[in-house]
């Protein structure tokens, strides 16, 4: 077994990558709380589309801390994260709403310039881990994003935008969402195209949410690895959110990955412990091999299990005690999901 300071040290060393979480919008909605914890000095941005739409937490919300800023990133060892935004809520406004929010998070990328890379491709990840820096991927959730258009989509790509997931648990334009299951609609007419317009562009394709008949849709479709970069084992949790036996296995055999998330409600319907959300990354090793699970957490979004991005380490300790090898956790803590990325939006 592997000692606590060699875990630590190991942790350190392995490149770390979380493929979800909720920050940027939840940030704005703390009155543009910047990302190293204070607000920005330009105050004028607080009445943007995201605030206007959605309004500042409510006072029991704001007394819990944020999971995710660049300061707990780099104290969990968390080198790279997805940084998405829901745009399901904001009707008629889909695009404005997630430009604004992308908007605001540009702001904080230049405030931190020498210390934050935005990774347009795999190799800027790798690049920023060996320069100390943090790196970051935009991605949208919900492809109502694109407002219907191949040519938005193809603007978001122009922007650093790398990854868009399908839908949120509600139907979309290109495909229905798990929560509308029983109408049994899987991609649109729209939703092939978008598909393999994103493969063309190099976007990573995320099945988080989807129908289970729009993800079998997704994988006839798609000609490069999807991730789900956020949902768990339907064996160890039913939940229309999380993926059946033979759902995992065809993300394998597509070449994609995993995000096992910290959603307490994915992990266990009784008892959500974090054991328990070890065994959501067993479940997918023994079933398609150490080379496809990886981290989701949904920080800012529900990923309540672990408290922050600080407790990152935790996963370590958790697998090598575990009896994994170093390798294979170094596969699930982030190796996986950038091989899909190299693959998915090049290098």
């Amino acid at each position: 077994m592997t000692d606590r300071n060699d875990a630590a040290h190991f942790h350190r060393d392995a490149l770390v990558i979380d493929s979800h979480n909720d920050a940027i919008v939840n940030h704005i909605r703390r009155g543009n709380l910047g990302f190293s914890g204070s607000p920005p000095p330009d105050r004028d941005r607080r009445n943007a589309s995201v605030a206007g739409l959605r309004g500042l937490l409510d006072r029991s919300a704001l007394e819990s801390p944020v999971q995710i800023d660049f300061p707990k990133m780099r104290t969990g060892g968390l080198d790279a994260a997805f940084f998405a935004v829901d745009v399901t809520l904001a009707v008629k406004n889909h695009l404005t709403y997630g430009l604004d929010a992308l908007g605001f998070f540009d702001s904080e990328l230049a405030a931190h310039e020498g210390d934050v890379v935005l990774a347009k491709a795999a190799g800027d990840i790798v690049r920023a881990k060996q320069d100390g820096k943090l790196a970051v991927i935009l991605a949208i959730e919900n492809s109502d994003g694109v407002e219907g258009s191949i040519n938005v989509l193809r603007m978001l790509h122009r922007v650093g935008v790398r990854s868009i997931g399908l839908t949120h648990d509600v139907s979309s334009l290109a495909a229905d969402g798990n929560a509308e299951a029983r109408s049994r609609g899987g991609l649109t007419r729209f939703g092939v195209r978008l598909v393999e317009e994103m493969n063309d562009l190099g976007m990573l394709v995320d099945v988080s949410h989807i129908s289970e008949a729009g993800f079998w849709d997704v994988m006839e479709v798609s000609q490069k690895p999807v991730i789900a970069s956020h949902s768990n084992c339907k064996a160890l949790c039913d939940h229309p959110r999380n993926l059946s036996n033979e759902q995992i296995r065809a993300v394998a055999k597509n070449g994609g990955s995993i995000g096992v998330t910290f959603v307490p409600r994915f992990v266990d319907k009784s008892t959500p412990t974090f054991a328990r959300l070890l065994d959501h990354v067993d479940h997918i090793v023994q079933l398609a091999g150490a080379g496809h699970a990886g981290i989701g957490s949904d920080f800012d979004g529900g990923g309540t299990l672990l408290d922050d991005a600080t407790s990152f380490p935790r996963i370590s300790d958790g697998l090598l005690a575990r009896g994994y090898s170093e390798g294979d956790v170094r596969k699930v803590l982030g190796g996986n999901h950038l091989r899909v990325l190299r693959e998915a939006i090049g290098n």
